[in-house]
């Protein structure tokens, strides 16, 4: 009976969750409803997949509005009819367009017009499939209105949107924050009536029961909907079927490409544990029906290296040695005895996943040819996310709503308050703000990070689709939603590390053209290199992928890691589910001590042998799941996605962890060892990697490392280019300096818009000048192109037509130093010359002298041209030690740090990096990472009491004193007192 029933998909509108919706009908006495939420289908597919579990007959449609206006509610009869009217919606959203008055003419969805809106149309007649909503309070008029003649057209349409009185308040906030208005200037034209609440089925009918007929034509046209879909392991396999002609040809091409790559991959040294590994993978890959989904990914990198883009394949599919061949992954899973399970099994319904990275430049072209091949018939499509309020977000929406001033708005967003002392509105805001967060209430839908769907059927079958500024349809779910109803994403990521590898080959072969040919993917050759694997011994990683980081830095000297297979684990140990469990220094214990290593359950040590009993890879889970408590291969990737998050909660997820401490009891294990490695399991929610892809991981590393250690100069401009990485520029450049090059600041005859190289000089771009404008750095570029180098500041001025602001921009970063005249002298003349010439800047045709007044000796000083560099590009090209305003006394140098162990000593050291985190018990603490005066790193600790006590006060040299402690062969400063040091005045 319930045919307009909005969930929290009708954005800033709506409040209930589909779930919910379902549960309060079953309470209510219904057994059919219908979700219609606004312009949406988000809620629809997991609408109808929860259906069944509350006895309710799933409807689904849409509820068509122009802003807040109804125009008419769509109901899907059939499957066919969900994808009608959602390519009629999909049609409106792409182009921005209102829906007209007139319902379009759908051959398989009923459209029901609001009572309301047709007393105002004056629409009389209504084709087969169009019929009029009554709601109860239109019950008084209908009789009296032209409209009651067709009263073989009307249906009951009673609104639902809300649960409670709360739930209508929120409302009304979420229509002022759509609004952009005050709560107090909202509209009662722009809410819904707090009357639409759910009421029981016999109440709805006690209100009908003299429009029998009313009833009787509502229960009928429920009875003509039946729309179905599979989920979960009853999934149908919703994407691409077929990549050539047939099923046949597919599977000859994946078997052809395959041996064919084996010379490349193997060499002479395939054996018959490759044979037999590609012959099981065929036999399964084919089984499973995924051949078109490795071909498409083939085909996708096969593009990428006819264009000439660089690309790391990673993912559960990085175990898999069919992708190797296919060059889909550059990870050996013979060489690191990948877990082929993890990639596949007959278990597991969904496929391996593909993270492809590509350059951030080369990515759109990518996703670009994506489309044009697959999405020619609608049937390729970016994938949504959903954008749900966050309390601080929330707290600033909601403090506008009320008309709080910014102040008051700061400190309740940054949880500076005391909840008790609140007044009236601010207490509102707070209270409303949980409650968005608890309700997990949607705000927007954005899209997912690179997941793109290829699909059998066109999308629209599944989903309406937005078209957002990148250009491509988008869906109006998730990736979760996507997987349970069977369509599998290809993931097309970004990436700057791969960007940074091509460049510097760019660089490499204008400043240094007569350096040796060499291979970059050739990663095997990388990986044996003495010189490469020295830098990962010492840490000495800066502006490498994945192991530059502070914290990859301690853990690569705590391992002591000099080699691939070392690498590949620390790129998993790093992350924060074994980091947080406590697992990443058993780990380290165990590595340096093989009597420790025998603490570990031996069933544990047996399966991961590797790793001494731990758990560090996401295929770990699955392994102890199926071999340590019994559960099927099924079950254990249950348990593996859960704890990624995706379906924690769910009760498929219940029912296999109640599954797994059941068979743990059965097997005799004590109660408290079951609880501790559940919890390592639990410990990798949402941050674990699959082996192979932590090997992905390693080989592009192993890439940068390989630049790093024999072309460090280059490397360290196409990091510059590339915007840096862990760190900010100034870091970069600080290593660059290091590693022996004569950093510039940006000069008008020698930059470029980027940063280049000349022998060992580095000129600083253009374009990490602040306020420096696109257009003037066009034209000083087009002007050097036409004539040539610059002469003097008014030959400049003479060629480049630029306005005061800019050119004093470029004077301050003393862009003329050639001329050799000083800064103060060149803004006196460009003042002079540019205000002589007209007040539109333009180029002069012919050169005019400009009377050359004799001017004043002026005097600059470093520090004037450090405070000139600070504020134009960040940071100074001197030594921030320099710029401190009382000389520094002798300290201790890291490089002497192990002198004192134990001790207290006192350094020096300009502030590069900060981590903030919390103890078990709450408490604030720091991590630090400083340079002292050599150019090394200090790094420090601040626990809670001097955390508290001593803070840090922006970039700047630090007096640091503090206890030198050493763990695993890494030293660090204990902090007990430090202050930043004054700088020296302009």
């Amino acid at each position: 009976m319930l045919l307009n029933c909005h969930s929290f998909f009708s954005l800033r509108y709506g409040t209930i969750p589909e779930e919910e919706l379902l549960k309060m009908a079953k309470e209510n006495g219904y057994r059919c409803i219908a979700l219609t939420d606004i312009n949406n289908t988000s809620g629809c597919l997991n609408f109808i997949r929860t259906a069944p579990k509350y006895g309710i007959k799933p409807i689904v449609g849409i509820d068509f509005r122009n802003g807040i206006q109804q125009q008419f509610v769509g109901l899907a009869k059939n499957n066919a009819g969900f994808q009608e009217l959602n390519t009629y919606l999909s049609g409106h959203s792409h182009i921005k367009e209102n829906f007209p008055d007139q319902a379009p003419a759908l051959q398989n969805a009923i459209f029901i017009y609001p009572f309301e809106k047709l007393t105002q149309s004056k629409k009389d007649e209504f084709a087969d499939n169009e019929y009029i909503g009554i709601s109860t309070r239109d019950l008084t008029r209908i009789r009296f209105s032209p409209l009651f003649r067709h009263v073989d057209k009307l249906v009951i349409m009673q609104p639902v949107s809300f649960r409670h009185k709360k739930d209508f308040n929120t409302h009304r906030l979420l229509r002022a924050i759509d609004e952009n208005t005050l709560l107090s200037k909202l509209s009662r034209l722009d809410t819904a009536e707090e009357t639409e609440q759910i009421i029981p089925l016999v109440t709805l009918k006690e209100h009908f029961k003299s429009f029998e007929k009313i009833i009787y034509n509502t229960e009928k046209l429920m009875e003509e909907c039946e729309i179905r879909f599979s989920f979960g392991d009853n999934r149908q396999h919703q994407n691409l079927k077929v990549f050539g002609k047939n099923k046949a040809d597919d599977y000859q091409l994946i078997r052809k490409l395959t041996y064919e790559g084996i010379g490349y991959r193997y060499g002479d040294s395939v054996n018959d544990a490759i044979f037999d590994r590609i012959s099981t993978e065929l036999e399964l890959i084919e089984n499973q029906n995924y051949i078109p989904f490795f071909l498409v990914n083939h085909d996708i990198v096969r593009y990428a290296r006819h264009k000439g883009y660089y690309y790391v394949g990673r993912g559960s599919g990085a175990n898999s040695i069919v992708a190797y061949l296919l060059n889909i992954t550059n990870v050996d899973p013979i060489e690191l005895d990948l877990y082929f399970e993890r990639f596949m099994n007959l278990h597991r319904k969904n496929p391996p996943d593909f993270d492809i990275d590509f350059s951030w430049r080369d990515r759109e072209d990518v996703t670009q040819y994506i489309f044009d091949t697959y999405g020619k018939n609608g049937q390729a499509s970016l994938l949504a996310t959903y954008s749900t309020f966050q309390h601080s977000a929330a707290v600033r929406e909601l403090g506008k709503v009320f008309g709080l001033p910014a102040y008051e708005i700061d400190a309740l967003s940054d949880g500076k308050y005391d909840r008790q002392k609140l007044d009236q509105f601010s207490g509102l805001v707070i209270k409303y703000a949980d409650y968005l967060q608890e309700n997990n209430q949607p705000n927007h839908l954005s899209i997912h990070a690179g997941g793109i769907l290829i699909s059998e059927r066109p999308i629209n079958y599944f989903t309406a689709t937005d078209l957002p500024p990148k250009g491509f349809p988008t869906t109006q779910f998730d990736m979760l939603i996507a997987e349970d109803v069977g369509l599998n994403k290809y993931d097309i990521l970004g990436q700057r590390g791969l960007a940074k590898i091509k460049e510097t080959l760019d660089v490499i072969r204008y400043n240094r053209p007569d350096a040796p040919e060499f291979d970059i993917d050739d990663v095997k050759k990388f990986k044996t290199d003495p010189k490469i694997n020295d830098l990962i011994r010492q840490a000495q990683c800066i502006g490498c992928f994945y192991v530059e980081s502070p914290a990859m830095r301690m853990l690569l000297k705590k391992l002591a890691v000099d080699n691939y297979l070392g690498l590949v684990a620390a790129s998993s140990i790093i992350r924060p589910g074994v980091a947080k469990s406590g697992m990443m220094r058993e780990y380290i214990l165990r590595h340096q001590d093989e009597e420790r290593r025998k603490d570990a359950h031996p069933i544990l040590l047996e399966l991961m042998q590797e790793t001494y009993g731990i758990m560090v890879y996401q295929e770990d889970v699955i392994k102890v799941a199926h071999y340590f408590a019994g559960l099927t291969l099924g079950e254990a990737d249950v348990i593996r996605r859960g704890m990624s998050g995706k379906f924690r909660g769910r009760d498929e997820f219940e029912r296999v962890k109640e599954k797994y401490f059941s068979n743990c009891q059965a097997r005799g294990y004590a109660p408290q060892t079951a609880r501790d490695i559940w919890n390592q399991i639990a410990s990798f929610a949402g941050y674990a990697f699959a082996k192979g892809h932590s090997a992905s991981y390693a080989v592009e590393s192993y890439q940068t490392l390989f630049l790093k250690a024999y072309y460090p100069l280059e490397y360290m401009v196409a990091v510059l280019n590339n915007g840096g990485g862990f760190y900010g520029p100034e870091l970069y450049v600080h290593e660059a300096r290091m590693l022996g090059a004569n950093v510039l600041a940006p000069c008008i005859n020698h930059s470029e818009a980027d940063t280049i190289i000349r022998g060992k000089d580095i000129y600083l771009g253009f374009g990490f000048l602040n306020e420096i404008e696109e257009k003037t750095i066009e034209k000083i570029l087009a002007a050097r192109v036409e004539a040539g180098e610059f002469t003097s500041l008014s030959n400049f001025l003479d060629r480049v037509a630029i306005s005061i602001e800019q050119i004093t921009i470029l004077i301050r970063i003393n862009a003329f130093r050639f001329t050799g005249i000083d800064k103060k002298t060149l803004l006196w003349k460009a003042h002079f010359w540019i205000n002589k010439s007209p007040k539109a800047p333009q180029k002069q045709l012919f050169h005019t002298d400009v009377k050359d007044f004799e001017l004043p000796t002026f005097h600059s000083s470093q520090i004037d041209d450090a405070y000139d560099q600070i504020e134009l590009l960040g940071f100074p090209l001197c030594s921030p030690f320099s710029m401190v305003k009382e000389g520094l006394p002798q300290s201790v140098m890291s490089k002497d740090l192990y002198k004192y162990v134990g001790e207290h000593v006192v350094q020096y050291g300009y502030l590069v990096a900060t981590k903030n985190t919390r103890t078990a018990k709450g408490e604030v603490m720091h991590f630090g990472t400083f340079l002292d005066q050599e150019g090394q790193f200090i790094d420090t600790v601040h626990f809670p009491p001097v955390a508290a006590r001593y803070r840090f006060t922006g970039k700047g040299v630090y007096k640091i004193c503090g206890k030198v402690t050493e763990e695993f062969g890494f030293l660090t400063l204990e902090v007990t007192e430090m202050v930043r040091m004054d700088s020296a005045g302009r």
